[in-house]
């Protein structure tokens, strides 16, 4: 099934296709668009059949609404409290919880301060059809590990659930491009939501425009306008 798979690496896939084996020992990772049951791999979105080595696989799509999944990072924000449980806008089909103790250090006589409004970064505890998500801002260990509130003096824009797969690879291209035109502080959630900061808010606003520009861009013409962008910030 491996190989099915790997000859089908860079092609569009539909959803309804499957993939069949005989080997059901064998070890593969079935990422975003793909379902694994038993012996078949069932495709369930649209979109380009990606790989990364050795054995997981995933489909490449450019939906716009986020489909929450179990561990994925995301940036929410606070709609409402219902008695010890915060209510999350995390741009799904419908809001998140996200209960008071799941904060690093967090007690019943030590609440922490989230106000309505306030941008959250966290990941999926919970994330299936049948049940509410929930989000917590702390790992395994307990730790906040860079999850909790943040926000404060930056911008939260909204870009293609693609572009944010792409700011969040490893030796990100896009990221190191971004850097050279000045510094900048970015926090990428999986849901298609980007928070920035800069020296001043005409930065972050270029910046701003420098993501959802470039987009579809080939490499050379991100270039020219990340050097134009450069050019006019100094």
């Amino acid at each position: 099934m491996s190989d099915c798979l790997k000859e089908k690496v860079g092609e569009v896939l539909l959803p309804g296709d499957i993939f069949s084996f005989e080997n059901t020992s064998e070890k593969v990772i079935c990422g975003p668009g793909l379902r694994r049951n038993v012996d078949e791999v069932l495709v369930c979105k649209s979109g380009i059949l990606r790989h990364k080595h050795p054995n997981m696989y995933w489909v490449d799509s450019q939906q716009k609404r986020y489909v929450p999944a179990k561990g994925e990072s995301v940036i929410g924000i606070v709609t409402a409290k219902s008695g010890d449980v915060f209510k999350v806008d995390v741009g799904g089909s419908e809001l998140a919880s996200l209960s008071y103790l799941a904060f690093e250090g967090a007690t019943k006589r030590n609440r922490p301060n989230v106000q309505v409004g306030d941008l959250v970064y966290g990941q999926f505890l919970i994330a299936n059809k049948d049940m509410e998500p929930e989000l917590v801002c702390i790992d395994s260990c307990g730790r906040a590990n860079g999850m909790g509130v943040f926000g404060a003096g930056g911008l939260l824009i909204k870009v293609s659930l693609g572009l944010v797969r792409r700011l969040l690879a490893q030796q990100s291209a896009l990221v190191k491009e971004l850097e050279q035109v000045f510094p900048f502080e970015m926090v990428v959630g999986l849901n298609g939501r980007v928070w920035v900061k800069a020296q001043s808010m005409q930065r972050v606003q270029v910046l701003a425009s420098l993501l959802e520009s470039c987009e579809n861009m080939t490499p050379q013409q991100r270039h020219a306008l990340f050097r134009r962008a450069a050019n006019g910030a100094s």
